[in-house]
């Protein structure tokens, strides 16, 4: 497809599955968790997800570049990633997944700040201001309905370092040499990089194991499979047509989506403010993705 503008029904569409998809993977990564310590699982997920994502490249005849910037860029990238997961991984064994989804999911505020210093036409205007806060503020008050709760301010650190390696990531893959390679290759590099450096430090992070079940087994492939073999390949080739910004603006749906899971799933209490929040959201990103 050739580069667009502007997310039209077919990317929004997308994106709106994607995000769901993540929403679910909190829910995901929190259970795991209990069966294998974070920064281990973390380093799984990328093991397992290598070897599928390898099968499909394979299958599909896709080559990794071996350049020495790709290389160079492909390593960094990867080790922005490895940080990434560490921080967001520890985050969800720390704190409530609403809480910590709301602030790792403010990544699009730091990538669309970035932008508009240094990614092409994607300069902030009013309108996409406006739309930011908005959706923001959606967030804010979905995570205000929650009663009880478990909090850290260590975890809500990590949440934030994790938005801001994720913005980072973006940035590395849009402004270097990344971008001309296919989103499989991207991942890929990332993959192998994290799956060296994660496995590398886990054993610093406490016990490897936590009495593991069938369902964190369950859980882990459906990160591996599901969520890094298939569903970030995706989001990456949408990064390749529309702005990067506006794809990120979608992840804004990701926590209120989390906060509804956690209801149906964790038997949590959803209130009113819940669909206030989705009004503002959806108002919020219809602003960030006005044509100018």
């Amino acid at each position: 497809m050739e580069r667009k503008t502007h997310i039209d029904a077919f990317g929004a569409t997308s994106l709106i599955l994607f995000a769901t998809l993540l929403a679910f993977n909190q829910v995901v990564i929190k259970v795991t968790n209990g069966g294998f310590g974070p920064v281990f699982a973390a380093g799984l997920r990328s093991v397992i997800g290598l070897v599928f994502l390898g099968a499909w490249m394979w299958w599909r005849g896709i080559k990794l570049p071996m350049g020495r910037s790709y290389v160079v860029m492909g390593i960094v990238s990867g080790l922005v990633f490895s940080l990434e997961f560490i921080l967001l991984y520890i985050s969800l064994d720390l704190t409530d997944v609403s809480r910590a989804s709301v602030i790792f999911y403010s990544m699009p505020v730091w990538l669309t700040l970035a932008g508009h210093f240094v990614l092409p036409g994607e300069h902030l205007n009013t309108s996409r201001t406006i739309g930011l806060c908005l959706a923001m503020g959606g967030v804010v008050v979905a995570l205000s309905d929650r009663q009880g709760g478990h909090a850290s301010l260590l975890g809500d650190l990590a949440a934030l370092g994790a938005a801001m390696s994720w913005a980072a990531i973006v940035l590395v893959v849009r402004l270097g040499p990344m971008s001309r390679i296919k989103p499989e290759a991207q991942l890929m590099w990332q993959l192998i990089v994290s799956a060296v450096v994660l496995m590398s430090v886990a054993p610093l992070f406490g016990a490897l194991l936590r009495d593991p079940q069938a369902v964190h087994f369950a859980g882990l492939m459906f990160q591996a499979v599901g969520i890094v073999a298939m569903a970030y390949v995706f989001w990456f080739w949408l990064m390749t047509i529309y702005p990067a910004s506006s794809v990120a603006s979608f992840s804004f749906l990701s926590p209120v989506f989390s906060v509804l899971f956690g209801w149906w799933l964790l038997g949590e209490t959803v209130g009113v403010q819940i669909w206030l929040a989705l009004a503002m959201v959806a108002v919020g990103i219809i602003l960030i993705n006005r044509r100018r």
